[in-house]
């Protein structure tokens, strides 16, 4: 694993407002960075990244299996009594997922470590799909890269073939977001496009314009029946929403769906050690109020349950604690986990995310930052098989 330095397309900004990636930057700072790549071996993501994301996935399921079928580890993982029927229903049914995203340590030499797993809606994936692939198409083309250059990345025909796998037949679905947010309102715009060249009727609803009938069926804003929707909005958050107790009589399928509330809260990670000490792919975890936790000693990461982008994570190295941005999470519970920082390449701190599309792993997207932690406007490095 190396990081290469180069020189950006003069005209990139240019294209990727044109394929609808408009935000390239955030606050006026560069998200898209194309000044250097990422550089693996096909050793290193055949039988390092691509192994330990099946693995992982394999033993996320297991767990799911065990948390529906108890209300003492759906507690711990401060699932809503009130919801955990509809959790485990969904479960039951085996409600399809359409993606998910490992987060690792990796530094290209051993194991990757798990820092955690986004299941439910984690953004990024149209600069892992689309753009950082047109990027390695133009590099080759102008010769700033070699003809034979790869990349781990089948993200868009793997979307494509699992949205046919789940609407078999077609059909109507209604996708979700905040409308004025626009990096998640592109986010579902492109997985509109992908959805209907894979024979679904898209429609978009923004969130807070989805309704209610008078037979309990979720509408959209022109009173259409909402039977299947694509939701860009946290199952920890739908679940204490005012409308959260109409979910399970709305008879819709959601993708993702309620079972994934296991897996999209840091409580998986203790879990995942309990089960699986010493797992090559994982690091200790223990849940905050375990006396376990102090085998850690004075050096750990303490995140809450449900926090995202970096929010509310604390590093303590030698019992000193790191600046922390704090966005109030945390009241629904904590865990410590092992501290391994990511590699350091000159002053940048890569983490790797590695996507599952169903039952696949699918590709790679790597966020790098100038911080240890991984934050919101964290920039995206394309990468490439060497």
């Amino acid at each position: 694993m190396r990081r290469i330095p180069l020189t950006p397309r003069p005209d990139w900004k240019q294209k990727a407002e044109a394929v609808g990636f408009t935000w390239h930057h955030a606050d006026g700072r560069l998200y898209w960075d194309e000044r250097a790549c990422y550089a693996f071996s096909l050793a290193q993501v055949e039988d390092h990244l691509e192994t330990a994301t099946a693995d992982l996935h394999r033993l996320c399921l297991e767990l799911v299996a065990e948390v529906v079928e108890s209300d003492q580890l759906m507690a711990r993982l401060a699932i809503p009594e009130a919801s955990r029927d509809l959790v485990a229903a969904s479960w039951r049914a085996r409600e399809p997922s359409l993606y998910g995203r490992f987060d690792f340590f990796y530094d290209g030499a051993g194991p990757p470590k798990l820092y955690e797993y986004n299941a439910d809606t984690p953004t990024s994936i149209y600069e892992a799909a689309v753009f950082q692939w047109l990027w390695l198409e133009d590099m080759i083309a102008c010769g700033a890269l070699p003809p034979d250059t790869d990349q781990f990345n089948s993200l868009y025909d793997r979307l494509m073939e699992r949205f046919r796998t789940i609407f078999p037949a077609g059909g109507f679905v209604h996708f979700a977001s905040d409308a004025e947010f626009v990096e998640d309102r592109q986010t579902v715009r492109f997985l509109e496009d992908v959805a209907a060249q894979a024979g679904v009727e898209p429609k978009f609803v923004p969130v807070h314009e989805i309704g209610l009938d008078a037979d309990g069926r979720f509408v959209d804003q022109d009173n259409y029946i909402i039977g299947a929707l694509f939701k860009l909005h946290p199952w920890e958050e739908l679940f204490r929403e005012t409308y959260g107790p109409h979910i399970p009589g709305s008879r819709a399928l959601f993708i993702e769906p309620a079972w994934k509330a296991v897996l999209s809260n840091k409580g998986l990670l203790p879990l995942l050690w309990e089960r699986h000490k010493g797992h090559p792919n994982l690091l200790e975890a223990w849940f905050d109020d375990d006396p376990r936790s102090a085998q850690l000693g004075s050096s750990f990461v303490r995140k809450p349950l449900f926090s995202r982008e970096g929010a509310n994570v604390e590093l303590y190295s030698r019992g000193r604690r790191a600046p922390v941005l704090d966005q109030g999470y945390g009241a629904e519970g904590w865990i410590r986990q092992a501290l391994r920082p990511p590699p350091k390449f000159g002053a940048n701190y890569p983490v790797v995310g590695s996507w599952m599309i169903g039952d696949e792993p699918a590709g790679l997207g790597v966020r790098e930052d100038r911080s240890r932690v991984t934050r919101d406007r964290s920039r995206f490095v394309p990468h490439i098989i060497a």
